[in-house]
């Protein structure tokens, strides 16, 4: 209005202006008629260039008088985002609970589909696991000579590109949240295949959450900005089940939850044994976690603790009885450090026992072990293995078109005396890239990358050592309402 009001002003002055100036010719004229008409002169002249520009100004004035009404009689259209994709999504934008409840349910929401399609081709120096072919997991390495042999080879890939959508909604309650997500790297039945496979199908209401996602016990802001799927051995990385409450948010944060049971044992050199044929797991209490966090303007620190019991039952009706239970519980201390603008620093240190299935490369959780004395009624007994690993690496931005992470990481495992020699006990793992953004939304890059499997006793190490090159595009589209 104050537009349209300077607008008008200037266009009554214009007026008045080119009257007092019609007016006075006309004076000037009839009080001295000419005989003869008179030449032009160079006051005449400056007069009328000066008509003209007003004349001008009258009608520019005109124009944007128009405009500015036409724009207020139209209503508004919905406001369109362009985003960029980075790994791992973050929520959308959100409203905070305050304003959500002083909208009443009415206010901004959004919806964003985002993922990306990615080729990664590589060579293989040495050995492992060919469902594992195009990721670095020492846990997948030869436990003896040739075990996956021959060396060499090379492979093609487009298992990491990735399609999710998520959306927000202000309520009375609090932010509405929806994360649904997949990709196409196969595990479990699927393992080695190009299948789609759930990443995330999570929701939250204000402080309350369910569903699958990253499990609290896990910080998803330690694996580095590497082309490598799998990531590092030694950090917590475990999407599960679940069901949350986070009484705090923001810069410091508390969550807490409880999530779906799962391990996995071995047996060892007693796998043949016809007594563990009835050994059945029975997980009738769910896994309790939670973490803190604390966000400044160096980074954050954030501490994270699980405890579960972890339970079996022997279904063979004998002398021997095999039944048990353990307790497993861990700690997870991870960390940003944000050394320059262009350098963080990503750190875990994580130890416990029995843990085992929330790590990102870790063998079983329980192990078996001789009981003392010979007891023929219980000869072994399940143990949950201790462990401690830790991930340091840095990511570094040589400007805005280059990029570096490099580091490394461990895991050791504090073997049963039930276990087989050749028992999975120490894994490592490393990696330095090159990545070049040559617009906001392509990454091409490359990459070294090294893991090393130690057995327990028979002293095998076996190592593997690749080159892998990647290309990846990104799309993203947010739509608020």
């Amino acid at each position: 209005m104050r537009r349209i009001s300077r607008s008008f002003a200037r266009f009554t002055l214009a007026l008045v202006a080119l009257c007092l100036f019609h007016s006075g010719l006309a004076v000037a004229q009839t009080q001295e008629p000419a005989k003869e008409p008179a030449k032009p002169t160079a006051e005449v002249e400056q007069l009328k260039q000066r008509l003209q520009q007003l004349e001008q100004t009258v009608s520019d004035l005109k124009g944007q008088i128009t405009a500015i009404e036409e724009a207020k009689s139209k209503p508004a259209a919905p406001a369109i985002i362009e985003a960029t994709y980075s790994e791992p999504p973050k929520p959308a934008a959100s409203v905070s609970p305050e304003k959500a409840q002083n909208n009443n349910g009415k206010g901004e929401s959004t919806f964003q589909i985002y993922g990306f399609a990615m080729l990664d081709a590589g060579y293989q120096f040495k050995q492992n696991h060919p469902d594992w072919f195009d990721v670095i997991r020492p846990t997948k390495l030869p436990a003896f000579e040739d075990e996956f042999a021959p060396d060499g080879k090379t492979y093609y890939g487009v298992r990491q590109s990735r399609l999710g959508v998520k959306a927000t909604t202000p309520t009375k309650y609090g932010e509405l949240k929806a994360l649904f997500e997949f990709e196409l790297f196969g595990t479990g039945v699927d393992a080695g295949q190009t299948t789609f496979r759930l990443r995330h199908a999570y929701g939250e209401l204000g402080q309350f959450g369910a569903g699958q996602t990253w499990s609290p016990f896990m910080d998803i802001d330690v694996f580095p900005n590497s082309l490598e799927y799998w990531g590092p051995n030694g950090m917590v990385f475990f999407r599960n089940l679940q069901f949350r409450w986070m009484p705090l948010k923001g810069r410091n944060s508390v969550t807490l939850a409880v999530e779906r049971p799962g391990a996995s044992g071995d047996q060892g050199m007693f796998t043949d044994r016809i007594e563990l044929q009835g050994i059945r797991p029975k997980f009738d209490l769910p896994d309790f976690s939670g973490n803190v966090r604390f966000t400044r303007d160096w980074g954050y620190f954030q501490a994270a603790g699980m405890i579960r019991r972890i339970k079996w039952v022997d279904t063979i009706q004998d002398n021997v009885d095999l039944d048990g239970s353990e307790i497993g519980a861990g700690l997870n201390l991870t960390s940003n450090l944000k050394f320059t603008p262009n350098d963080t620093g990503r750190f875990a240190f994580v130890f416990g026992q029995g843990i085992q299935n929330y790590m990102n490369d870790a063998p079983v959780d329980i192990g078996i072990e001789l009981t003392p004395g010979g007891d023929p009624r219980r000869p072994i007994k399940g143990v949950a293995l201790p462990m401690w690993s830790m991930v340091a690496f840095l990511d570094h931005n040589w400007n805005k078109r280059f990029s570096t992470a490099i580091g490394y990481s461990f895991m050791d495992i504090d073997n049963s005396n039930g276990q087989a020699p050749d028992a999975y006990h120490r894994g490592h793992y490393g990696l330095v890239n090159l990545l070049f953004y040559p617009v906001e939304n392509a990454m091409v890059g490359g990459e070294f990358q090294w893991g090393r499997r130690e057995n327990f006793l028979d002293g095998f190490k076996s190592d593997d050592f690749r080159i892998q090159f990647s290309f990846r595009y990104n799309f993203s589209k947010s739509f608020n309402f």
